[in-house]
């Protein structure tokens, strides 16, 4: 196949494509779905890709990336941008010598998350670019336009995708040949890296006008287009939107943004004046109408029910119709459920049979919210079940305080749980704490990734490997236990009751490798001996 043969690719494995033909020297993120795809496409294709302890950690490094001259991607779902918010809108102050593309996968109707926002507000709120693609080809595009944007302006750029994006394949035809990026080179300026108030408000005030800028350069941008159609109506939309307006809409004239922050205004109100009638139409919240509505250009929008969940040519037609009458239920699927012989099953039946108030987690794990056990009484973001349940404890009357217990995953915990650890040391509790990790070896609720606690990367490599044990005794938890899960042998239900009896701070390592990944850790640990032998015998 020639390079620049037709290719059928998701969102994910295009924006990868994309990024390889850039140049892109590093790509770092933290897996969750609908993004996770994206890093682990880029690897196998030849790019350099990490996965970090968090979404933070990889907008900081990708950043740092940037500020060496190098061309940088950083990939999470839409919730992990509220963790790297504090990176990102200083970084669009210091601006980047290189380019760096920060890709926010939002997940409009929850398919995989805890919350559907909308992260165009962010781009609002941080003053970047924003650019969002409709399908593979224009991921794939606006992924390269991205870049030469980036380093246009010297500043971050967002590609905001949705999950039907990411995940629906569509045909793409590859570019023949992209500019490449020179060499990385690190250049001092302290005055536009270094944000001390003194420097911060200078570089502030331009980036309002580069924004100012790029705003009169989208007025004629070939990322935004025109489809001509009957003048007596018009449709406003972007992103995926625009593929189930063509099908519920053909007949209708449509502006198609591409970028969509800072917004083409102008053109705007020009597509508006000719129509009668111009409604827009997008996913999630009125974030395009708003605006243009603020712009005092005259609109209409959706009605507020279909705020929620993902849009599609039904739904629009429904729109179009200003038909709010209540929709067809939806079939009822199948509730997902813990893998039998999983071991998280013997922590939950453990915790239920005590009736332990339990504060949880985000993880496969969260699962156990559901019958037969029912044994989790909080989960709202990662990292929160420690200092939820820290929180509990606090307040509550000591005979409820000593039956909390917080229950966290092996990534989870390196994501955000070691500051919940340093919460329980200094702020502790009267009754003491128990925490529970539980350590299967993976990130199993987003397909299996490596983390900081599994001693492999993102290739599956031998490398570092973050001990739970060493870090809760350093932190100064006097006890820590390793349990060993197995069905039916009441250990690990005795441990906890010992635990939360003892009025202690407690730390808890529930092991077991997930059963649907135990062969596969078995073969990489087998080829990281087989490697380090051949190693010492050919040294």
């Amino acid at each position: 196949m020639s390079s620049t043969d037709r290719q059928l690719l998701s969102g994910d494995a295009a924006i990868a494509l994309a990024a390889l033909h850039a140049g892109v020297a590093l790509g770092a993120g933290y897996p969750g779905t609908p993004s996770t795809e994206i890093l682990e496409t880029f690897s196998e294709l030849g790019g350099k890709a990490q996965w970090s302890p968090n979404e933070k950690v990889a907008l900081e490094v990708a950043l740092g990336a940037a500020y060496g001259g190098a061309r940088a991607l950083a990939t999470m779902k839409h919730v992990g941008l509220n963790v790297a918010a504090d990176p990102l809108f200083t970084a669009a102050y210091t601006g980047v010598p290189g380019a760096l593309v920060l890709v926010s996968a939002d997940d409009p109707g929850m398919a995989s998350s805890q919350n559907e926002q909308d992260n165009r507000r962010y781009a609002v709120a941080a003053g970047i670019p924003m650019l969002e693609p409709a399908d593979s080809q224009e991921a794939y595009d606006f992924t390269l336009a991205a870049y030469e944007l980036s380093e246009r302006w010297k500043m971050p750029v967002m590609l905001r995708v949705t999950t039907r994006v990411c995940h629906t394949q569509t045909p793409i035809r590859p570019r023949a040949s992209v500019p490449q990026p020179a060499t990385a080179h690190f250049v001092r300026d302290i005055k536009s890296r270094v944000m001390i108030p003194a420097f911060a408000r200078i570089a502030h005030q331009k980036l309002r006008q580069k924004l100012n800028d790029i705003a009169e350069w989208n007025e004629t941008c070939s990322l935004n287009r025109v489809i001509q159609g009957d003048s007596k109506f018009g449709i406003i939309t972007s992103g995926v939107s625009y593929m189930h307006i063509r099908e519920a809409a053909p007949e209708a004239s449509v502006l198609k943004l591409g970028m969509t922050y800072p917004l083409p205004l102008k053109a705007i109100a020009d597509f508006a004046k000719h129509v009668e009638r111009c409604i827009v139409i997008e996913e999630g919240d009125p974030y395009l109408a708003d605006a243009i509505r603020a712009a005092g250009v005259t609109v209409g929008t959706k009605p507020e029910m279909y705020r929620f969940g993902e849009l599609n040519v039904a739904r629009i037609r429904r729109i179009l119709a200003n038909d709010t009458s209540p929709e067809p239920p939806k079939p009822p699927g199948k509730p997902p459920q813990l893998c039998e012989g999983c071991s998280h099953r013997v922590v939950f039946e453990g915790l239920r049979n005590m009736n332990c108030i339990v504060a949880g987690d985000i993880g496969c794990y969260t699962l156990g919210v559901l019958p037969p056990f029912s044994a989790m009484d909080t989960c709202v973001c990662m990292g929160a079940s420690i200092t939820v349940g820290l929180g509990l404890r606090h307040v509550l009357p000591p005979e409820e305080a000593r039956r909390v217990v917080s229950v966290i995953g092996d990534s989870t915990f390196v994501h955000s749980g070691m500051t919940g650890l340093a919460e329980m040391i200094y702020n502790p509790p009267t009754t003491g704490h128990v925490v529970i990790l539980l350590d299967n070896g993976t990130t199993a609720m987003t397909g299996h990734q490596e983390h900081a606690g599994t001693g492999r990367n993102l290739e599956h490599n031998p490398t570092g490997k973050l001990s739970y044990e060493a870090l809760a005794s350093a932190m100064g938890i006097g006890r820590v236990h390793v349990a060993e899960l197995g069905k039916g042998s009441g250990e690990f239900e005795q441990l906890v009751k010992e635990s939360l009896d003892s009025g202690e701070l407690v730390f808890i390592i529930a092991r077991r490798p997930c059963i649907l990944v135990a062969a596969d850790i078995r073969q990489y640990e087998k080829m990281a001996a087989e490697k380090c032998a051949a190693a010492q015998e050919n040294p």
